[in-house]
């Protein structure tokens, strides 16, 4: 056959090998006596795939059959299925007998498919995430047929290993990290492996017993030998086992407590990182994936872990002061803007936030990219420009192991090497190629050193801090140095604050801290200085901010946090000098501080049905059944959005009544979901309630009532919320329809007790919300749930005045809507009765007056908002006496349960002078806006006598005028 016009095709510098590689092919098609009909995509492609490589051209001169055999399979010309390998490989292997055949056999197989996927890669047959996958079948493959004939022959000589606890055989799993977990493997890498197995133990049926540890040690070094042993076949893989836990110095095999105890005590930052790749690939899977449940917590910690970003700095420093030392610039996966820093810019946004977001738990790079910037944590452009340097860069590195199958990422130097480079990545000449390369990894660089630079460089890469703050916080400096530094920097009691450091210096927490973390505590303390002296009472917000490093500080990502992101400590700092609640909240629950990164979302309250996409978002990576973290998700949830409404309110973003119907909805979209969840978890056990008539039950037949705050959108933070349950169950009813059946009635009170719960059960994040049901028929010796007839006719017929009042602010807030508006229309009918009004203002004023006696601190110089004369609790039982008084005449009166509109309906009927329900109205809002600024403060309900002097009066006319004027 002529080749000539495929090889002139070639750059010149590669012709000679090409026209030498093609003559001695066909003298071995010759001496082997074999046909030679090729298909014209191999005739097509043959030239340029063994110019770009050395080793596809001496595999198939040295063994023409090969190259012959995958023709006519059809093999070279298609992508391969998932399980191709494996069931290839079982057919190949099943006759074996010795472990010399499984090597040879092993090394014909894995030549082949190399062959196979480096003349689809080099020919445009195959895209780069096809080459990948394949490459890491293929070792999958190998490593499941070696170990499987390798313990099978080990067990009928030694025995089979056995768990000292479970009594159950043993078998080996293996963990691939690296490109192999990820599925990226590269077309000469070596294979990154830990061994481990379930429990210690020993083997039985064999003359001598070894322990496990002892069997499987010896059968990892079989594995190993047969992978890597170079024979005159080659070899299948190199085997590093320098990831397992202690590197060379570790035992080779470690059961799984030993793994999780080293992992939890000893895993260093950068074992983390290999972890997010590690998945099991041969041996046990079922045991590999509890291997793998249980080291998660590890690599994904459940808090924003900023510390990652230092510590894949060091790495990345370490890698490239190496490389410097080998004098290697030119590499493309180490080197500056190459592989392994998009590989870090992708990666330490999963160990950062891996642990919070389990989206972000994947493997593979691309996706991993893809996905930060879905969620906004990457620009849309910048993952664009990785992704596109990403493949690039891999093309490249296939290329230049291609050539010889060897593990290089290095560029080349020689003409003809350079030539061949950029003739397989398809381009004409080394020059342009070269600036295609460049391009790429000046992108990449660019976003690496955006992302990992250190905060606050100066030019000389020193901390931009002012020195004396440092020296203040070291304690080092002259006294006298110290409080002029201090008073420079915005303190108004320089002796106090010096106070304030000596005794955060001296603490335990800080005396405790690693070197790590004292470095970053360091690292951090004059920038937080430099930040509190700028607020206006400084002294005060440095002592909530210290309060909060103590509980931080054995964290050290928080410290990271604060450190890495200026945005974080200044908005730090901000929240914790307007508000001591904030503080606290932050103290706490530190899980929020990652809600400080972002101003733009910390200040954007979301509305209601983000709140349930968002609620719904964070649930739906839970498993069902795992009520625990469900709960703990719950109350972060909770937290954070507070947070969030907080930050707005002592901003002034949100104005008061916002404040209240955002605190409102947050509450239904959480008591929503976790009747939701209380529903699962009963019907899971007991079935769904059915009804005697043969009818569905609804959605749930079960109702929640808010009453009081809730009903009437006004909570404040860290409101109770007042709840009536009801349920539409018959006595008649059948039970329910699952397994372990219960009466209706039985389930439903059980309903109500996990629903309470769900919501104030304490976790370590705390509860969700302090329920009170006293305001159910017959207040804490009723029934938990009430039936809806039974509620009514309490209602109709035993309910006190107060208790009448109460409903005036009650309304449906979860479950069963075709309950809830039943419960409506109930509503209706009681609160719009016609009442003798001289024995409703009797009742009225007697019960305010003893609800006064009893709870206004109300003292000589002090009002009490809510209880003091002419406050809030006036306002709400005259708007509770005129909807009493007037809803039989007026029904619209009934349509809201919140104070302001109800006083903006007695307007608009003309039962109550504009100009009053205005005056009540505004001071309603007055006084609720300044008692949610001291809740923040965590003050009382308190202000100076003469404060609202002028609201007292009004509302104290009207209350005269309304409720102790007779002819009113």
């Amino acid at each position: 056959m002529d080749w000539q016009a495929n090889i002139h095709k070639l750059p010149p510098l590669l012709q000679g090998r090409i026209q030498n590689d093609l003559a001695r092919f066909q003298e071995a098609l010759g001496q082997g006596g074999l046909e030679t009909v090729f298909k014209e995509k191999t005739i097509g492609t043959l030239c340029p795939v063994w110019a770009a490589s050395e080793f596809v051209a001496s595999a198939c001169i040295c063994d023409p059959s090969l190259l012959l055999g995958l023709q006519e399979s059809g093999d070279l010309f298609r992508p391969y299925e998932p399980n191709d390998y494996a069931k290839t490989l079982e057919r190949q292997l099943d006759e074996l007998d010795s472990e010399a055949a499984l090597m040879v056999a092993l090394r014909r197989f894995r030549r082949r498919e190399m062959v196979r996927i480096i003349w689809r890669d080099l020919a445009g047959w195959a895209s780069l995430e096809e080459v990948l996958g394949e490459l890491s079948q293929l070792a999958e493959a190998c490593l499941d047929s070696a170990l499987a004939f390798l313990h099978r022959w080990q067990s009928e000589e030694l025995g089979t290993p056995h768990g000292a606890v479970s009594g159950q055989p043993q078998s080996l799993v293996v963990l691939g990290m690296g490109k192999l977990g990820a599925w990226e493997l590269n077309l000469s890498s070596d294979i990154d492996l830990i061994f481990a197995y379930p429990e210690s133990g020993e083997t039985r049926g064999a003359r001598r017993v070894l322990s496990n540890e002892e069997y499987f040690t010896r059968l990892a070094r079989r594995l190993i030998r047969v992978l890597e042993e170079r024979t005159a076949e080659g070899f299948v893989f190199r085997v590093d086992m320098r990831l397992r836990p202690d590197g060379d110095s570790g035992p080779l095999v470690a059961n799984f407590d030993a793994m999780e105890n080293y992992y939890q005590n000893q895993g260093r930052d950068w074992e983390r990182y290999a972890m997010i790749k590690a998945r099991t690939v041969a041996g046990d899977r079922q045991a590999g994936a509890r291997l793998m449940a249980m080291l998660r917590p590890f690599t994904y910690r459940r808090y924003l872990d900023f510390g990652a970003i230092e510590s894949l700095r060091s790495m990345k420093a370490m890698i490239a002061q190496e490389l410097r030392r080998q004098g290697i610039k030119a590499n493309i996966k180490l080197g500056p803007g190459g592989i392994r820093e998009i590989e870090f810019i992708g990666q330490s946004f999963q160990l950062i936030r891996g642990g919070r977001e389990p989206v972000l738990q994947e493997r593979g790079i691309l996706q991993v990219l893809a996905l930060l910037a879905e969620k906004g944590h990457l620009p849309f452009y910048v993952k664009e420009e990785l992704c596109a340097a990403y493949l690039f860069l891999r093309r490249v590195e296939h290329r230049l192991q291609a050539y010889r199958d060897e593990q290089t990422h290095t560029l080349p130097t020689s003409a003809e090497r350079r030539a061949c480079l950029a003739f397989a990545m398809g381009y004409g000449d080394w020059e342009t190629f070269a600036s295609k390369l460049d391009d790429h990894r000046r992108r990449v660089q660019g976003h690496f050193e955006q992302l990992f630079a250190a905060p606050h460089m100066d030019t000389a890469g020193q901390m931009t801090r002012e020195k004396g703050l440092a020296e203040v916080w070291s304690g080092s400096g002259p006294t006298e140095s110290v409080l002029a530094t201090l008073k420079a920097a915005g303190y108004h009691s320089p002796e106090e604050v010096a106070q304030i450091l000596a005794y955060l210096r001296q603490s335990y927490t800080v005396r405790a801290l690693s070197a790590q973390a004292r470095a970053r505590l360091d690292q951090l303390m004059p920038l937080l200085l430099g930040a509190v002296g700028r607020t206006e009472q400084p002294e005060q917000c440095l002592q909530r901010v210290v309060t909060l490093l103590e509980t931080v500080a054995q964290r050290t990502a928080y410290l990271a946090l604060l450190a890495e992101h200026p945005m974080a400590l200044s908005q730090l700092v901000k929240l914790c000098a307007a508000s001591p609640l904030i503080a606290r909240q932050l103290t706490r629950y530190p899980l929020l501080l990652d809600e400080l990164l972002d101003p733009r979302s910390l200040y954007r309250v979301p509305d209601y049905e983000s709140l349930v996409k968002d609620l719904g978002r964070s649930l739906g990576a839970v498993p069902g059944d795992d009520l625990e973290q469900q709960m703990e998700l719950l109350r972060h949830f909770c937290q954070r959005q507070t947070l969030r409404v907080a930050a707005a309110d002592v901003t002034g973003v949100l104005p008061l009544m916002k404040v209240g119907d955002h605190l409102t909805h947050l509450a239904e979209v959480i008591l929503k979901k976790a009747l939701e969840l209380s529903w699962q978890h009963l019907t899971h056990r007991h079935g769904r309630p059915q009804r005697s008539s043969g009818e569905q039950a609804g959605e749930y037949g079960f109702a929640v009532i808010g009453y009081g705050k809730l009903g009437g959108y006004e909570l404040g933070y860290g409101s109770d919320l007042d709840l009536v349950f009801l349920h539409a169950a018959q006595s008649s009813d059948p039970p329910t329809e699952g397994e372990k059946t219960l009466d209706p009635i039985v389930f439903y009170s059980r309903l109500g007790q996990r629903l309470i719960h769900m919501l104030q059960t304490l976790t370590p994040s705390g509860k969700l919300y302090e329920v009170d049901t006293r305001l159910r028929p017959s207040g804490a010796s009723g029934l938990l749930v009430s039936s809806l007839e039974a509620y009514s006719d309490y209602q109709r017929t035993q309910a006190w005045t107060w208790e009448h009042q109460a409903l005036v602010r009650a309304r449906f807030v979860a479950g069963d809507e075709r309950l809830g508006a039943a419960f409506a229309a109930m509503r209706r009918e009681i609160l719009g009765r016609q009442r003798d009004l001289a024995t409703l203002r009797e009742e009225v004023r007697g019960m305010r007056t003893k609800m006064r006696n009893q709870l206004d601190w109300s003292r000589p110089g002090w009002f009490d908002l809510k209880q003091g004369k002419g406050g809030i609790a006036d306002i709400e039982f005259m708007v509770q006496y005129g909807v009493l008084a007037w809803a039989h005449a007026y029904p619209q009166l009934l349509e809201y349960p919140d104070n302001i509109r109800i006083l903006e309906g007695f307007a608009q009927a003309g039962l109550m002078a504009p100009a009053e329900s205005l005056q009540l109205a505004d001071a309603y809002r007055a006084y609720r806006a300044a008692a949610n600024r001291l809740t923040l403060q965590e003050q009382k309900a308190l202000v100076e006598d003469e404060q609202f002097r002028q609201e007292r009066t009004a509302v104290q006319g009207v209350w005269s005028a309304l409720l102790e004027d007779e002819a009113a």
